[in-house]
């Protein structure tokens, strides 16, 4: 280590690849599930970056942060006040859309969750 720097978390070189992805429009949603003790970090960070923001508990120890577009944002704000796996099928589908997940898979998925529903 280099003296007078201070090493941090790998969980913020992932962060900085997320950011840097989103600002050159690889992705327009993106979910970031960490440690809840850095969560004050990530916001400041995501705040001084200009970026929009949603904070979900996960449980004792972690969060989900979902940053990216307002208008994405706002669509997930209508269902993300539940844990992800108590999301509706179509929930699911929608908030894996957004992420940029394969959309054959999140369509074999959603096929999926469904005929488990109805079975």
């Amino acid at each position: 280590m280099t003296k007078g720097k201070t090493a941090l978390p790998s969980e913020f070189m992932v962060l900085s690849n997320h950011i840097y992805e989103y600002k050159k429009g690889v992705r327009n949603l993106v979910l970031y599930t960490l440690d809840n003790r850095y969560k004050e970090m990530v916001c400041e960070r995501l705040e001084s970056q200009k970026i929009d923001y949603l904070v979900q508990p996960v449980n004792d120890k972690n969060v989900n942060v979902y940053f990216g577009e307002p208008v994405c944002l706002a669509a997930i704000r209508t269902f993300i006040h539940r844990p992800l796996n108590q999301l509706t099928p179509e929930e699911d589908f929608m908030l894996g859309a957004l992420l940029g997940y394969d959309i054959c898979k999140q369509c074999s998925r959603f096929c999926e969750k469904k005929n488990r529903m109805n079975a």
